[in-house]
């Protein structure tokens, strides 16, 4: 009763204003310091809305990269406010509005003179901040909204909708730079498009686990008591024997399989074991539903 109390608090914790305001205020400075530290100085377009912001401001440099990104999310959050919600659209205004801002203030440039580490290192970093702003009920704007939205209404994911909207960017940028740096960019686009995924799968990956012994007692309460873990008891039947049999079927998260996959030889050193991945897992012990 008292580690349910517990696991309550830390999901409520995560739906406050106060964890998805530091979320997206940490991911919008990381976004803004990959961009003006790392990938300005070697006129790389960073991909996404602030890509886009970047190629206006290598074309028209009247106004600065963060005045541009600002006016680029505009029409963009129309969308968010009409397709997700008033929420996502608050906090998304917020992180689109701080990351513009550090984006400006942002005047450090990183002792980096290989192109090849910079995309790298701004891949890296610009992934890293998209993945920890989407892990909150927000974004930062511009394309992780459109992303959102995807996500949301066709079940594509943030990496590869990110992949593809750089595409269009990308032809632009071929009109205006030079091919070496369009081509660049597009490396670090796959670098970012893979660092989303990993983060927002950190810590979030599950293993679905299916067990079938001949004592399958014992091997559920182990699951019940020492892992404290929920699972469901599933009648089966041996496609050759016929005989019929129960199966236990229960979720764990990644740091419990070894231990789950002891407690099963030690009870039963011949029983059948089932592992697969199970990312989105929702329910009491495991994650919320998210609901921007």
């Amino acid at each position: 009763m008292q580690n349910d109390t517990l696991r309550d608090r830390l999901r409520d914790f995560r739906f406050s204003v106060t964890w998805n305001l530091l979320l997206l205020t940490v991911g919008s400075f990381l976004i803004a310091f990959a961009v003006k530290a790392v990938a300005v100085p070697f006129g790389l377009l960073t991909g996404g809305m602030s890509g886009l912001a970047l190629l206006m401001y290598y074309i028209v440099p009247h106004l600065t990269a963060g005045q541009w990104y600002f006016l680029l999310n505009v029409p963009v959050f129309v969308l968010g406010w009409v397709f997700v919600s008033r929420r996502f659209f608050l906090y998304s205004l917020y992180g689109m509005v701080v990351s513009a801002v550090f984006i400006d203030l942002i005047t450090y440039r990183m002792p980096i003179t290989d192109i090849w580490l910079a995309v790298f290192v701004s891949g890296a970093l610009l992934g890293i901040g998209v993945g920890v702003t989407l892990r909150s009920l927000g974004s930062t704007g511009g394309s992780d909204i459109l992303a959102v939205i995807g996500k949301e209404k066709f079940n594509i994911s943030v990496g590869t909708f990110e992949i593809l909207f750089n595409v269009g960017v990308f032809l632009g940028g071929f009109s205006f730079l030079d091919l070496g740096v369009v081509l660049y960019s597009l490396a670090m686009t796959f670098v970012t498009a893979y660092s989303i995924e990993h983060c927002l799968g950190l810590f979030r990956e599950r293993k679905m686990v299916m067990v079938v012994s001949q004592d399958p007692k014992p091997i559920l309460q182990a699951i019940l008591v020492d892992l404290d873990r929920g699972a469901t008891i599933l009648h089966g039947q041996g496609g050759y024997s016929g005989s019929e049999r129960d199966v236990i079927m229960t979720m764990v998260n990644s740091m419990q399989l070894k231990r789950l996959e002891e407690l099963i030889y030690n009870i039963d050193p011949d029983a059948f074991t089932i592992m697969g991945h199970g990312f989105n897992v929702f329910g009491r012990g495991f994650s919320a539903r998210k609901v921007y």
